[in-house]
């Protein structure tokens, strides 16, 4: 059996559209009618016109969206499935041992290099093992880190207390008995582990770079030779070198330890009668260790309203490499791979396009903030916070928000 022989010229002849009255007697045709079964043919200028944003005189087009052709239904405004949209949350209830993970959590959130202490306790947790998080007080983002238990242990965060903390932590541990101990190996950390280690009679392996269920892994001797131990009570885990847990979150179940330990502890007044954190003149900290960034771009020309939102905000200045070869901040200002590169805790971009350089040196932020007119531009995709708006207009207003936010605090007070 044989289908019907097509016939080009009738096919042609039935897409013609008919012309009005005073028009030109060339022919037109419908492109978009189809043949047969067959799909529609795209109309390319009508997808990017379906694209176009509402509002404003310059022309402003929504690239991410996937517009279909005419006449076929959209997927995209299709309601989901709820199983689908929420975020599927694991829960281990009897996990087969613990793995204790002791962040420095300052101000109560997980700084980056707590991510990466959690991420390898999750290493060595495995599928059977659990992550327990030991904190002074509350802490924000345990379960999306990779924590299965949450214990919060009776003392005051703000108090500087370094053996008082120790021996909580340790009557803790004593009553958890978890098969490995993480600390960050920084400034608390590192010394709060050594003096956990003291009180337990535990030996300590510090710096681990890798972290795994084989062993364990660190320079010596300027890191000409690497020393290896199989996972031990006590360690603590090096900046950088160990990366994040990266799967779906975890419960962070808050649980309860009586720590016996604690009745026993020594009772006698601690010799630091006051600590006091005196913060750095954010003006004069360097760009590679500020935790606050308000950095400048070639959408600036009213500097002196910069540097006025800088001081309020309490940031360290930045800028971007056009105003630092135009001489309008100094070299040493200057963000991206050819002048700083960043690990602050947050990036405020104002008028910064977002070249790829300047992108490298905001890679290792934690927060980036972008104020451009520009909505395709690199930097507002790579924000996590955007603001499609003049930076010119948007400075006054935030300093406005900061006088009437000063205001009210002196008011209450």
């Amino acid at each position: 059996m044989s289908r019907p022989r097509r016939d080009p010229r009738a096919e042609r002849a039935s897409r013609q559209v008919a012309s009005a009255a005073g028009e030109a007697a060339r022919p037109r045709y419908d492109r978009t009618a189809r043949r047969g079964a067959g799909r529609p043919r795209r109309d390319p200028r009508a997808e990017h016109e379906r694209r176009r944003l509402a509002g404003g005189s310059r022309p402003r087009y929504d690239l991410g969206q996937v517009a279909p052709p005419e006449g076929v239904p959209s997927t995209e405004a299709r309601p989901r499935p709820a199983a689908e949209t929420a975020s599927k949350i694991l829960v281990l209830e009897a996990p087969a041992f613990l793995v204790a993970a002791v962040p420095d959590a300052a101000g109560g959130r997980l700084s980056a290099h707590d991510r990466q202490v959690l991420g390898a306790a999750r290493a060595l947790a495995g599928r059977e093992g659990g992550v327990a998080v030991l904190t002074l007080g509350p802490c924000e983002g345990c379960g999306g880190a990779g924590a299965d238990r949450l214990i919060q242990i009776e003392g005051q965060a703000e108090v500087y207390d370094p053996a008082g903390r120790a021996a909580r932590i340790a009557a803790a541990l004593a009553a958890l008995a978890p098969r490995h101990v993480l600390f960050p190996e920084s400034l608390d950390g590192g010394d709060l582990a050594r003096r956990v280690a003291v009180r337990m009679g535990a030996p300590l392996f510090g710096n681990a770079e890798v972290v795994a269920a084989g062993g364990l892994i660190r320079p010596a001797r300027g890191r000409r030779v690497e020393q290896r131990a199989a996972p031990g009570l006590l360690a603590t885990v090096a900046p950088d070198a160990v990366a994040d847990y990266a799967g779906p979150p975890r419960e962070a179940r808050p649980l309860a330890v009586e720590a016996d330990g604690m009745a026993g502890r020594d009772t006698r007044p601690a010799p630091i009668l006051a600590a006091t954190r005196v913060p750095a003149d954010p003006a004069t900290v360097p760009l590679a260790l500020a935790e606050f960034v308000t950095a400048a771009g070639n959408g600036l020309h009213d500097l002196d309203t910069f540097r006025q939102l800088v001081a309020a905000l309490r940031a360290t200045p930045g800028a971007s490499r056009v105003l630092c070869d135009a001489g309008l901040m100094p070299r040493h200002a200057q963000v991206g791979a050819s002048g700083t590169v960043l690990a602050a805790t947050c990036y405020f971009a104002l008028g910064i396009s977002g070249a790829p350089q300047h992108l490298q040196g905001v890679a290792g932020c934690e927060h980036v903030v972008a104020v451009n007119t520009d909505l395709h531009a690199a930097m507002i995709e790579r924000a996590g916070l955007a603001i499609v708006q003049d930076a010119q207009a948007v400075m006054p207003a935030l300093l406005r928000l900061l006088a009437q936010e000063a205001g009210g605090r002196g008011g209450v007070s």
